[in-house]
């Protein structure tokens, strides 16, 4: 092969390194994320915020007689209904943890994303690699959603098991009044799940976006969990009812729309776009931060 052959064919093989050394960099994000001490501890505590609940309804309940639609409707969305069918539990789970602790917990793990790099001094060295900040802050972010995705998906399992356990399962009665098969309840589940977890991608990105602002990991993780609970309490105050659709957490309730029948999707279509809008603000944000932060440490 001649030099201008070679010279023509070396750009060629650049791409596929670059692709190989992305792909390296997010298996390692995966990899760490999920093998930490704080993020199996997050699970565990998610995993058992369903079990805590059903042994909760089954002594309540008893033999289960005062379940069923028309039974007390203290705690959290679809609790009443729990001991006529094991599978409203996974409802009842997703209601009670969506609100407070899934994204407390998505708040750690990306609150800690760049700043727990920072703040353990090895982020200088991930930056060694050809990747580039920008495909190293793609694949800290992808992580991130990855941890969002597995702890809506152990909350599910974990309720589904629970559930399965301790009630009995069968069809489903819809919010509308409707029967379907447990098949279709199970799928409608399934679908609920992946709706809640990407109801999490906007505050993901805030929180990567916050991550990149101090070097302090602890610092990160509590500013982007008091963004949170500051969002929480505007979207209760009715006197701020102008600014509550454009807040992050007020349409994550919206999955519950999956139990009617026939589906309702304008709130849910609302939710993903209000995310899709936060992500990608504050994607560009961490963005702009990140390729312009002088890394010292």
């Amino acid at each position: 092969m001649s030099q201008a052959e070679l010279t023509t064919a070396a750009p060629a093989a650049v791409p596929p390194r670059r692709a190989l050394w992305t792909l390296g960099i997010l298996r390692s994000e995966l990899v760490t994320t999920l093998r930490r001490w704080r993020t199996v501890a997050l699970l565990g505590v998610l995993a058992a915020v369903p079990v805590l609940i059903g042994i909760a309804v089954r002594i309540e309940t008893g033999d289960g007689s005062r379940g069923g639609p028309g039974g007390g409707g203290g705690g959290p969305a679809f609790l009443s209904q729990v001991t006529n069918n094991g599978l409203f539990l996974v409802f009842a789970a997703l209601s009670a943890t969506l609100p407070v602790f899934l994204p407390m917990a998505v708040g750690v793990i990306a609150g800690d994303s760049v700043a727990g790099e920072a703040s353990g001094g090895t982020l200088r060295y991930l930056l060694v690699a050809p990747a580039g900040r920008t495909r190293l802050l793609l694949a800290k972010y992808a992580s991130v959603l990855v941890f969002c995705l597995a702890a809506t998906l152990v909350v599910a399992v974990s309720a589904l098991v629970t559930g399965a356990l301790l009630f009995p399962v069968g069809e489903v009665t819809t919010i509308s009044g409707t029967r379907i098969g447990f098949g279709e309840g199970l799928l409608r589940a399934g679908l609920i799940a992946l709706v809640v977890a990407a109801s999490l991608v906007g505050f993901a990105a805030l929180g990567v976006f916050v991550s990149t602002l101090t070097n302090s990991g602890i610092a990160a993780m509590a500013a982007t969990v008091g963004v949170l609970i500051t969002a929480q309490i505007l979207d209760t105050m009715p006197q701020l009812h102008a600014i509550h659709p454009y807040l992050f957490p007020h349409y994550w309730l919206s999955f519950t729309d999956l139990l009617r029948d026939p589906v309702y999707w304008d709130e849910m279509v609302r939710n993903l776009g209000l995310q899709a809008l936060y992500a990608a603000v504050f994607g560009s944000a961490a963005w702009a931060r990140f390729t312009a932060k002088d890394i010292t440490v």
